[in-house]
Parts: C-alpha cells; sequence; structure tokens
C-alpha cells in the first residue's frame, strides 16, 4: 500500500509508479466501475507534462544562450537574457521537484538543443542574417552551464 511520500517527494515519479499500478490492477481485471485504462493514461499524461514543461524551458534557455552568443544585433540582447533567467527559473523549479526528472534531464537535453537549435537558427537568418551553418551542430552547452545562474556565452561580434 503506498504511503504517499512520493506524492510529496518526486510527483513525476508518483504519476509513472500510479499509472503503473492502474494498468496492474487492469490486467487483473479487478471487479472496479473504474476506467482505470484510461485513468492510467491521464495520470502519466500529467506526468509528461511536467517533462515537457522541462524540454520547453530548456529549448528556450538554449535558443536564447545560441542568439546571446552569434547575433551581431544589440536590440533584444536585454529580451534574451531575461527569457534566460525566467526559463532557469522554471526549470529548475520543475527539476526540484522530482529527483526522478532531474536524472532524466540529460537525456531530454537532445530534444531541447534540437528544437532550440532550429529556432536561433531561423531568427538569426531572418533577423540578423547570420547562415544557420555558422551555428554548432551539437551542444556546446552542458547542462549546468543551461541551467547556472551566471553562465551566458560570449558574443562572437564582441557585444557585451
Amino acid at each position: 500500500m503506498p504511503d504517499g511520500r512520493l506524492y510529496d517527494t518526486d510527483w513525476y515519479a508518483w504519476t509513472l509508479e500510479q499509472a503503473a499500478a492502474l494498468r496492474r490492477m487492469a490486467e487483473t481485471r479487478v471487479n472496479s466501475e473504474l476506467d482505470l485504462e484510461n485513468l492510467a493514461e491521464e495520470v502519466e499524461s500529467l506526468g509528461r507534462s511536467q517533462e515537457s514543461a522541462l524540454v520547453s524551458a530548456l529549448t528556450h534557455i538554449i535558443e536564447h544562450l545560441l542568439k546571446l552568443e552569434h547575433s551581431p544585433a544589440l536590440a533584444p540582447r536585454n529580451k534574451w537574457m531575461l527569457s534566460v533567467v525566467e526559463q532557469r527559473g522554471r526549470a529548475v523549479y520543475a527539476l526540484e521537484d522530482s529527483g526522478t526528472l532531474a536524472r532524466k534531464a540529460p537525456d531530454l537535453l537532445p530534444k531541447a538543443w534540437k528544437q532550440g537549435h532550429r529556432l536561433a537558427a531561423k531568427a538569426l537568418e531572418l533577423f540578423d542574417g547570420v547562415a544557420p551553418e555558422a551555428l554548432p551542430t551539437d551542444c556546446p552547452y552542458s547542462l549546468a552551464q543551461i541551467l547556472g545562474d551566471d553562465f551566458i556565452p560570449a558574443n562572437r561580434h564582441g557585444l557585451g
């Protein structure tokens, strides 16, 4: 019988555990009026939404770190820096609630990199005339840098 501590300490893991328990109940054909399979799907989707929020925050951080590093433009830099601060807060919040999600974060980084890179490359091409090929193909930032309060990459055009 679950004691509820996991719900308070690692909500993401709790959603996975509860979905699995509901599916086990459905497999054993527990005599219940509950729609166990759909309940399992819904509980699992709650956990996936937390994972998706983390990927979204990482995507936006990466996008704006790339823009800060590669854009020759002065004007939007402050907005990008503010976005990095905001999204770092969202990512850290998601990770603080779940050790399981924190352990999974390195595996989510390639997806966030792909999305963030695509967004930054298109924006830099459209607004700054920077060729997409000028951006690195592999993520140059570690997860610690992406989430770290003080990390902002040096601008390739000498802007501060």
